[in-house]
């Protein structure tokens, strides 16, 4: 349980006592209800992240789109609803190269658009997957009632497999970028979890195993 949860949930079991002290304990209901939700947006369960030439997913929630980018990239869009773990995870180990915020507008996060217009956070990573040199650049969204996105790491930081790199607060959504390299396995639809998921794996053909065959 993160510590946030434990702060607002605090704050509404304070609020439902004064109440339930003057008027009742059926007035207080909806405070006791805000703070058992808040127990559970802010859950942060222990994962066992897949070992291998894989990319694993950054964030509970639902696959909404995969497009290519003009890069030669493709694009994994994925929409946490409240009810989503908020925790957010890097998809491959390796070296924090650039952390970026960008202000913007508070869209619907399951829109296209809100990939670009939305306030965000942008994290690059590089790393050696599978003997093959990769970067993969994510960015946590803010959505329409998401107001709030928190970073844990800066540039130089060296993330372990699926290590938490922050949240983001109350309905979002995380854009993933993979290069040419990767082989996206998932498809719109599908429901992912953060550091558990494997959403991509390093293409076949890029394998040093397999160049040293040909």
């Amino acid at each position: 349980m993160l510590s946030y949860g434990y702060y607002y949930a605090g704050g509404l079991l304070a609020g439902a006592a004064i109440v339930t002290y003057l008027l009742g304990w059926p007035y207080a209901l909806p405070f006791y209800i805000l703070a058992a939700f808040c127990l559970n947006f802010f859950r942060d369960p222990e994962r066992q992240t897949p070992s291998g030439p894989v990319a694993v997913s950054p964030a509970d929630g639902k696959v909404v789109a995969i497009r290519p980018v003009p890069s030669g990239a493709s694009r994994i869009s994925i929409f946490l609803n409240v009810f989503d773990v908020h925790v957010n995870r890097t998809p491959i180990p390796g070296k924090v190269t650039c952390v970026t915020y960008k202000k913007g507008q508070f869209l619907a996060a399951n829109k296209s658009e809100a990939s670009e217009a939305n306030e965000q956070s942008i994290l690059t990573v590089e790393g050696v997957i599978g003997g093959v040199h990769t970067t993969v650049m994510f960015k946590q969204i803010a959505g329409l009632i998401a107001r709030r996105i928190i970073c844990y790491k800066k540039p130089g930081d060296i993330l372990d497999p699926g290590e938490r790199i922050g949240l983001i607060k109350f309905g979002s959504r995380v854009d993933v970028f993979l290069g040419p390299e990767w082989e996206v396995l998932v498809k719109p639809g599908d429901r992912v979890t953060a550091g558990l998921s494997i959403i991509a794996r390093i293409r076949e053909s890029r394998l040093p195993e397999s160049k040293e065959g040909v």
